[in-house]
């Protein structure tokens, strides 16, 4: 659509300023002397996409004599500021829109393509996960930028990505129909026998006669007694490794190489902290929207023994020895995927209700494999519960950059010995693996020591003694 603006302008006045342009090109020359009144009548003319031109004609009043020529202004459409919107981490080809490899972490450069959520030809949601990219310590979905139709993916399941990589091609069209790979790969082959068939038809038929086999020697039954007998191959699989797997495998060696580990133990009797949680669990979740555990215990348990033992605490950097004057527990949870360590923060603020609610949802995003770097980055001491899964005892390792972990175990009723009568009792045997290169013996075994104090006895808590 066009319109037309016409103005009359005097010409010893400023320029006169055109409407919504800032840049002008003058095409022609003018030569006026002072004298010469003279007025310039502007039509502008301007369509509705923003580009438009201008022509100027200049009426000479009588009187005068100057010799004047017609003026074009050009409207350049450069000069017009667009904003342009898109959506983070994805590529706009106009109708079709490129999956990108969202920024991972800054200590994390690539990640493996582990698995797509959806198939060639499947419609997405915007933000609707549709590939999961495992990294060395969390798994990450990538999400559809916008709303539309897989059209095929750029990548394959176990590729090596990094932030900024096309993976997936998606059509914004609503009816767009498309073939997933397996039916096109199908259809394709498919005529193959066909042609093989046909061949084996054209070709004549040559009679032969079979050849006389060799008669063939009888297999030995003895065997060299310097081979070993190894199963067979095909009874065997070779699986890679993922990427959190190989993290922990390396994690745990660096361990056992780096540390002087050393395992002190202790046995609880469980009787006080479980009639603990059995008068009150139902007054608890009550209060606090969450069930009362055993592990809360155990954390504050920890926290007071820490603060007895600052050194427990300490870690080595070099020649030196870094005191942390916080406590962050870190809480070992297994998943299918592997062994995982959220890290509570500034656990020694925390009661029993904070904790209970930041395990219970470490917990869930440990399972769902929505857990955050920054929420396993760090941490003072581990507390991992190989009781949850049956374990009698074990000797953890530590997991750096920390100086010691605490595992517990089950809880099994046995015999013991009470005021001189023998009666049976929930026992569980702690364990404490420590760096012996800056922990000795007397801080480890007191560190033990206190933690079943007050397991034992939780009123040593609200007294602090």
């Amino acid at each position: 659509m066009f319109g037309v603006v016409r103005r009359r302008v005097a010409s010893g006045s400023p320029s006169p300023r055109l409407i919504g342009q800032s840049v002008q090109k003058i095409r022609s020359g003018l030569s006026v002397s002072a004298r010469v009144s003279s007025t310039v009548e502007k039509e502008i003319v301007f369509s509705s996409d923003r580009c438009g031109f201008v022509r100027n004609f200049c009426n000479i009043t009588s009187g005068s004599g100057i010799n004047s020529k017609a003026m074009r202004v050009v409207f350049h459409p450069e000069a017009v500021a667009f904003r342009t919107w898109g959506r983070p981490f994805s590529s706009d080809n106009g109708d079709t829109v490129d999956v990108v490899v969202p920024p991972l972490a800054e200590s994390i450069a690539d990640g493996t393509l582990a698995n797509f959520l959806k198939r060639p030809g499947d419609r997405v949601k915007a933000d609707e996960p549709i590939a999961q990219i495992e990294t060395d310590k969390v798994t990450i979905d990538v999400s559809s930028p916008e709303s539309g139709v897989i059209l095929k993916f750029l990548a394959n399941e176990g590729d090596t990505v990094e932030p900024g990589n096309k993976i997936a091609i998606i059509s914004r069209s609503a009816d767009a129909t498309h073939v997933a790979p397996s039916e096109s790969t199908s259809e394709k082959a498919a005529p193959q026998p066909t042609q093989k068939v046909s061949e084996e038809k054209k070709a004549p038929k040559v009679e032969t006669q079979p050849a006389k086999e060799k008669p063939k020697a009888p297999p030995s039954t003895l065997s060299s007694p310097t081979e070993p007998q190894l199963p067979p191959k095909e009874r065997e699989r070779r699986v890679p490794m993922t990427r959190l797997r190989k993290r922990v495998a390396t994690r745990l060696k660096d361990s056992q190489n780096t540390f002087a580990m050393l395992t002190t133990f202790n046995e609880v009797d469980m009787t006080n902290l479980m009639k603990l949680r059995s008068d009150y669990k139902d007054a608890f979740v009550e209060k606090h929207g969450v069930k009362l555990g055993l592990m809360s215990g155990f954390v504050k348990a920890a926290v007071n023994a820490l603060q007895h033992q600052p050194i427990v605490n300490a870690v080595i950097d070099g020649d030196d020895i870094i005191y942390r004057d916080y406590i962050d527990i870190s809480i070992a949870v297994g998943t299918p995927k592997g062994l995982v360590v959220p890290v509570i923060r500034n656990a020694e603020t925390m009661n029993f209700a904070d904790i209970e609610k930041q395990i219970n949802a470490f917990a869930k995003k440990a399972n769902d494999g929505t857990l955050s770097i920054d929420e396993m980055a760090g941490g003072t001491l581990t507390i991992s519960n190989g009781g949850v899964y049956g374990s009698l005892l074990s000797t953890p390792i530590i997991n750096p950059p920390q100086s010691a972990i605490l595992g517990m175990h089950s809880i099994v009723s046995r015999p013991t010995v009470v005021g001189g009568n023998v009666v049976p009792r929930p026992l569980m045997y702690v364990a404490l693996t420590y760096d012996h290169r800056i922990i000795d013996g007397r801080e480890a075994v007191f560190f033990l020591r206190r933690i079943k104090d007050i397991v034992e006895d939780p009123r040593r808590l609200l007294l602090d003694i």
